[in-house]
């Protein structure tokens, strides 16, 4: 194979002036896609602004059209001619190892730096400094540590010979993956000689993001936008009201899919237990979310690509960038709250084969789990402020030790840390952050705009499920398409999905697998992990607990969650409704999670924490399970007079509204552990923080029993 530092026979710095150029690019080409590859128009176009004219340019094409095709053709040309590394922003780990794997085949010295090898960063450090390096990808979360961003990036500034922004719909809030560390591009460019290059690509841009990104990158931007339709794709639609006849169906059509492919999940939970399912009727499948370990990533991503799995049942962690261009299907169970997102994730299939089947299966939870996402968005201005006022100009904060001192969890502070530090008000440095002392102000117009736009994406979402038209236009209408002409009635359609057809997959589904699926869902029993460690620093809430958690809860249980294809309609229904007993089918199932539960010590007796919300119901099931049990009813740790329910965010300032708020009773004669009863348990504070001053008052062991988790 030709390596591409065999461009080197071109050693011109003029490369204007070079006439075999093309030529040498197509051979560079080949060398990445085999024999057969010829550059498009619009490829040459942007190598050539890139590489000749040193111009600025934004690539908006559909996935598959050979973006990466571009940016590393005009670094192994730009390098052959003497300047200096590509430097790539890209922002999943699974692109990198595509791309690098992508440069090694054509030639490239690239490498990366990112989360999965934290152990090479000092050497790839040395290697960029002495110049042996083609291509550097590193992640948009690396341009802000200090070490990286004051050693190393202040000399790829000065030296680069190209910086590409991949996956550039992140750059924009308005985009439908907006990242805050993306926005530090800005600084980047802004810090780069005006003969660098810049190139951003990206498939999934609004006109809105594409104007947003054009602006951030240049005023002079070349913008190249092509047509978003996809000829393999094959989309349809199909509605189940009960979720086990949806998994089932799911179950019993898999291998009438083509090929191997990715079936997507709104959760984490759901995508393991859809996994469980389905291996449960003998596929070879593996789940694959944002917890999965890297180097457990990269195995699965590795099976995939060499069709070792029939599927890998993803998150949107597998989205943007994996590369299997045999991909035969992608199926969603739940849909995706945007369109735009949608055509992201389903435009990984079908890149060269005839044909790819494209299935979405929406449930009723869709919207209850968008919600949920959305209420996780950037938070109120009086939160925001809460955060800079913790912070000073000369002393560093860490996370860790900022999060007693605010209202929120550990991602959205660091999305908040993030965001100030992009717009000038905190700095990052070792140690921790900083403030800058640069005023600030809370842009509360544009983030109504958002949230209005994201309930339009949300609509547009249902409008697709519901469309009687050709839902590949649809959607590219909704990517602001260029090539679609402007009255929809002048489209033909797409000619392949279900409503340009007429068909659609078979819904029904044998009973046998129904029952089959109902039974593996309808598994009563999810653990809840005991607490190990105080959260750090909550002493300064004037608690006086830290360090190890020594006399805390045992491994508890709960009946299911919220989010489960099976249980979770049935238990929100439950929660949600007039407060009522415990309906006998629940209890039955409470029952049946208790004989199962490979406990140490059966529990001797039963306590029920106080429910402001479902009184009546925890109580009878308490009750009840005494009975069953044999267990002496211990009645109701009630909360002290004057003490309100917490609703703290972080861990921190959870555990400062829990401690000491339960009239504990003395518990020096119960012998043997109780089983501690409450309705939801969701980040298992409650129960620990209870635990622990049962075991004050001399309680042996504390088992926790709620009946659901939300995820």
């Amino acid at each position: 194979m030709e390596r591409m530092a065999a461009a080197t026979d071109a050693p011109s710095s003029n490369l204007g002036d070079h006439p075999d150029l093309r030529s040498h690019a197509e051979r560079m080409l080949q060398a990445m896609a085999g024999s057969r590859a010829h550059l498009r128009e619009d490829q040459w176009t942007a190598i050539t602004a890139l590489v000749v004219h040193r111009r600025r340019a934004l690539v908006v094409q559909r996935t598959g059209w050979g973006k990466s095709a571009v940016y590393f053709i005009a670094a192994a040309l730009l390098r052959a001619a003497g300047h200096g590394p590509t430097v790539i922003v890209s922002p999943l780990l699974a692109l990198m190892r595509n791309q690098v794997a992508a440069a090694q085949r054509s030639g490239i010295v690239a490498v990366t730096i990112n989360s999965g090898n934290v152990a090479e960063w000092d050497d790839i450090h040395a290697r960029v400094a002495q110049g042996v390096v083609d291509v550097l990808l590193v992640s948009p979360e690396r341009l802000n540590n200090p070490d990286f961003r004051d050693r190393v990036l202040p000399r790829l500034a000065a030296d680069a010979g190209l910086v590409v922004i991949d996956e550039a719909h992140c750059v924009s809030d308005w985009g439908h993956d907006f990242r805050p560390d993306y926005r530090r591009i800005r600084t980047l460019i802004a810090d780069l000689g005006s003969d660098v290059p810049v190139l951003a690509t990206t498939a999934t841009a609004t006109d809105r993001v594409v104007t947003d990104i054009a602006t951030q990158i240049g005023a002079d931007t070349m913008v190249l936008r092509g047509a978003l339709d996809r000829e393999s794709l094959h989309l349809s639609v199909l509605r189940f009201d009960d979720a086990v006849r949806r998994t089932a169906w799911l179950a019993e059509y898999l291998n009438r899919l083509p090929g191997c492919g990715i079936v997507y999940a709104l959760t984490v939970a759901a995508a393991h237990d859809l996994a469980d399912v389905l291996r449960t009727h003998g596929h070879a499948v593996a789940a694959y979310t944002g917890r999965t370990d890297p180097a457990e990533r990269e195995a699965l991503e590795t099976a995939l690509l060499n069709n070792e799995v029939k599927a890998l049942v993803a998150t949107s962690a597998l989205g943007m960038g994996f590369d299997k261009p045999d991909l035969g299907f992608v199926v969603h169970i739940g849909a995706p709250s945007s369109p735009i997102a949608y055509y992201q994730q389903v435009g990984r299939a079908g890149r060269s084969t005839h044909r790819a089947d494209v299935v979405l299966l929406p449930g009723p939870e869709d919207k209850r789990i968008w919600s949920y996402f959305d209420s996780v968005a950037f938070p109120r201005e009086h939160i925001v402020r809460a955060v800079l006022d913790a912070l000073d100009a000369d002393r560093p904060l860490s996370t860790v030790a900022l999060e007693p001192l605010v209202d929120l969890n550990r991602t959205r502070l660091d999305m908040v840390l993030k965001v100030l530090d992009v717009d000038g008000a905190v700095r990052r440095v070792r140690g921790g952050w900083i403030a800058t002392g640069r005023p600030w102000s809370y842009e509360t117009e544009r983030y109504e705009r958002l949230s209005v736009a994201r309930a339009a994406e949300q609509q547009a979402m249902i409008d697709y499920q519901t469309t009687a038209g050709c839902r590949m236009e649809f959607l590219r209408r909704q990517l602001d398409d260029p090539e679609l002409p402007a009255d929809p009635a002048d489209s033909p359609g797409c000619g392949r999905c279900d409503n340009c057809t007429g068909t659609r997959p078979d819904p029904v589904v044998a009973t046998q697998v129904v029952a089959t699926t109902r039974a593996r869902l309808e598994r009563p029993g999810v653990d809840i992990v005991p607490r190990k460690q105080w959260p750090t620093a909550v002493s300064k809430l004037g608690v006086p607990l830290s360090g190890k958690i020594t006399a805390g809860a045992n491994t508890g249980r709960t009946l299911g969650r919220l989010t489960d294809f099976a249980w979770g309609p049935r238990l929100r229904a439950l929660l949600d409704g007039p407060d009522a007993p415990i309906p006998d089918d629940v209890f039955d199932a409470c029952v049946t999670v208790l004989r199962k539960w490979d406990w140490a010590t059966r529990p001797t007796s039963v306590l029920t924490l106080e429910s402001t919300r479902n009184p009546v119901l925890t109580a009878t099931l308490a009750r009840r399970l005494a009975a069953v049990g044999r267990l002496r009813d211990l009645g109701t740790l009630r909360t002290r007079r004057g003490r309100l329910p917490v609703a703290a965010a972080n861990s921190a300032h959870r555990v400062a509204g829990l401690y000491d708020s339960w009239d504990v009773p003395d518990l020096t004669d119960v012998a043997g552990p109780i089983l501690l009863v409450n309705t939801v348990t969701d980040t298992g504070w409650t129960f620990t923080v209870a635990a622990s001053a049962l075991r004050a008052a001399g309680a042996d062991a504390v088992l926790p029993f709620a009946l659901a988790t939300p995820t």
